[in-house]
């Protein structure tokens, strides 16, 4: 667990960046800080390994303060994702991976194996992609090898600022898809920092929406939706992103996506049921756990199946027909 206590960062001209944050991450969390530019989520993140020095409070991880590791391993147990995806261009894939399990003196035979499973976890092909160059990989190529390098240790944390905003709209929602299926296999505890609201919807086991270095409200992504504190989270919920509510078609339900997506007949067995009359706000909440949703009738029979990229298009249709873009 990860534990705040009452932690301030001030800078020296007095600038408060995080004030007073008292905060639980449970083990295994999937944990969102959002909000507008400068309210201090990237500065909180980079606090937990001491990225950058906290001015008063605590924090801990399994209850020993951060300041009672050794430096070196307490980043080495901590993996760490940006959005400057920030590879070494001279080495390949595998020596990038490789980077911290050598700083941990694993043997050679431990590492290639390693970097195999990780590979094959998101999708890579080990022998295709091993003794490439970053530049040979696409972006989104290049962001799963950040992800994977940041697991190679197997740390228990993985700290993730802002990963994917400097990635096309397709390649972002691919991995966002991709890391919430992966989080399902590996369970670490998750710290993402994230300025759109769609995505933290979309993978936060909670979010927290910060303002002005402050706590505004941690809450689920369900409760959030349906219970916003106040008027900064009903604006920031309104502030451009597709899911926000006060463009949701509230007349629509489940079934209507069903229909005019034409997916009648889609199948997927595994997958959660949601009741075709069933609201949008409903089928979103839903989806930001699950990679799909069965939809049934009043008879209990399946009509069909919702995914994420459904419920972006219909969405995305939906704010064209009132003359709005994304």
């Amino acid at each position: 667990m990860i534990r705040f206590d009452n932690v301030t960062k001030k800078y020296q001209d007095n600038e408060i960046a995080v004030n007073q944050v008292n905060l639980n991450i449970e083990d295994g969390e999937f944990f969102v800080f959002i909000g507008p530019s400068g309210c201090g989520k990237t500065t909180t993140l980079k606090m937990i390994n001491r990225l950058i020095p906290l001015t008063t409070g605590t924090i801990y991880i399994n209850e020993k303060r951060i300041s009672d590791y050794n430096i070196h391993e307490l980043r080495f147990d901590i993996g760490y994702v940006l959005q400057q995806i920030a590879l070494f261009p001279h080495m390949t894939i595998a020596e990038n991976i490789a980077i911290v399990p050598e700083l941990k003196k694993w043997d050679k035979e431990k590492i290639y194996n390693r970097t195999t499973e990780l590979l094959e976890m998101v999708g890579l092909d080990p022998e295709t992609y091993r003794n490439r160059k970053p530049k040979e990989l696409s972006g989104g190529e290049q962001q799963r090898i950040g992800v994977v390098r940041a697991l190679a240790a197997d740390p228990s944390i993985i700290l993730m600022d802002e990963p994917f905003s400097a990635l096309d709209p397709i390649s972002r929602q691919k991995l966002q898809q991709d890391i919430s299926l992966l989080q399902k296999k590996i369970k670490k505890t998750i710290v993402f920092v994230t300025h759109d609201m769609q995505e933290a919807l979309a993978l936060g086991d909670r979010i927290c929406l910060m303002q002005d270095g402050e706590i505004v409200q941690c809450d689920t992504p369900n409760n959030i939706l349906k219970n916003p504190k106040n008027d900064f989270v009903r604006h920031f919920l309104d502030s451009g992103n597709i899911a926000k509510p006060h463009l949701l078609p509230e007349n629509k339900q489940a079934k209507d996506i069903i229909t005019s997506l034409h997916l009648v007949g889609k199948n997927a067995p595994d997958s959660p049921v949601l009741n075709d009359d069933a609201k949008i706000s409903d089928v979103i909440v839903a989806l930001s756990k699950q990679d799909a949703i069965q939809i049934q009738n009043e008879q209990n029979e399946i009509t069909g199946v919702i995914t994420n990229a459904d419920l972006t298009k219909f969405l995305a249709n939906q704010l064209e027909e009132v003359g709005e873009t994304k």
